[in-house]
């Protein structure tokens, strides 16, 4: 669902300052929209200074298109370079296996969300055909979904690992079944984009195809019950279990923090402060920085597009077009970051690569610490 930030293009008159000024607004869905902004054509009829503007490449656009290309370039480095070092370990710890499964979200990310994005903003019309709008915008919704989705895996690992340190065994059957779950959840909730979607083509001022929503939605309540599904599951639904995950690990640290202060005659062993293994603390730590770059990185786009769905009329004037690129590219920028941060937290990480780069053996590459946790 990235958040309805249409472009609008009006067939009025130059005075005409609002969309109640005998002006038809016409949201033509912008390439980082998965939702479902009605699109209309305008009426057939008016003079030359009626005719309405068809979007344009803007500088604004191309900027946008320039930044998505080197996030697209510098995201594909950074999370083939994690896949790299995860593939010369010898000893598989479940831990990996989740950064392995983030790290190929990540990828469709890269892959299809990028790079469609920065391709229909040079072409401003949608150029592929009708099969390929539907499949396109099934493939961006699951990749959006798969990342969070995997995150939230992410979140209630740490969780059980904290809280039920004893039950470890258990862990890489359950993060199986969990990240089983993710993925067959971020396919089937994308499956409507396949129906909703779809071309449409217009022929005044000129011909122009879009891919869009127009007459998928019977009434605008359907629409907006649509979003808001999407916006729970995407977005509302994930950063309230990822809230809840910390705040229960928050608190049983705090408990276990007061109980060694009662008890500093307790061996230390290979434990921090809290009696909880280093190891298993440097993956809590990293997993709270992935979950906060994803909720520093989203939450404002997203909560523009609560904006544009709820009060469109108070949105239209107030919010630049540039601005809304700024969000989306902000948003994308997640994609960069979870591989670094992997990285940061895993101590020989960095050696693995450099061991690539000199062409060593895999006893030089990367043994994690999360290996144990």
């Amino acid at each position: 669902m990235h958040a309805q930030s249409a472009v609008f293009w009006k067939q009025c008159r130059p005075e005409a300052q609002n969309m109640n000024a005998s002006c038809w607004e016409v949201p033509v869905l912008s390439s980082e929209t998965n939702g479902t902004s009605n699109w209309r054509p305008p009426p057939c009829s008016g003079t030359p200074a009626d005719m309405p503007q068809l979007p344009t490449f803007t500088t604004a656009a191309k900027v946008r298109v320039i930044i998505t290309f080197i996030l697209c370039a510098v995201s594909t480095f950074c999370n083939l370079a994690v896949l790299w070092a995860a593939s010369v370990h010898k000893r598989k710890s479940h831990v990996r296996v989740l950064i392995v499964n983030l790290t190929a979200a990540d990828l469709l990310v890269t892959f299809i969300v990028m790079p469609v994005d920065a391709v229909w903003n040079i072409t401003v019309q949608w150029l592929a055909g009708d099969l390929a709008c539907r499949v396109l915008m099934f493939l961006k919704l699951q990749a959006m979904y798969s990342c969070v989705f995997v995150t939230v895996v992410i979140s209630l690992d740490r969780q059980s690992a904290i809280l039920h340190p004893l039950a470890v065994s258990m862990a890489p059957r359950r993060n199986r079944l969990m990240l089983t779950a993710a993925w067959t959840m971020s396919a089937l909730f994308s499956i409507p984009q396949m129906f909703i979607f779809h071309n449409v083509t217009i022929t005044y001022p000129a011909n122009f195809t879009q891919c869009t929503t127009r007459g998928s939605f019977v009434t605008h309540g359907q629409e907006t019950a649509y979003n808001m599904f999407t916006f729970c599951c995407l977005f509302l639904l994930p950063l309230s279990i990822m809230i809840t995950c910390y705040t229960r690990i928050f608190i049983y640290i705090s408990k276990k923090m007061a109980h060694h202060t009662l008890s500093p005659s307790e061996p230390h062993l290979r434990c921090s402060i809290n009696n909880i293994p280093k190891a298993r603390m440097r993956t809590l730590k990293m997993s709270i920085v992935i979950v906060s770059c994803f909720i520093v990185c989203w939450t404002p786009y997203y909560l523009l597009g609560l904006w544009y769905w709820f009060f469109p009329d108070d949105l239209e004037g107030k919010i630049s077009h540039s601005l809304t690129h700024i969000l989306f590219i902000f948003g994308l920028f997640n994609a960069c970051l979870d591989p670094v941060i992997y990285g940061l937290f895993t101590i020989r990480f960095r050696r693995g690569l450099q061991g690539c780069g000199s062409g060593s053996t895999r006893k030089e590459a990367e043994h994690s610490v999360m290996a144990k946790s």
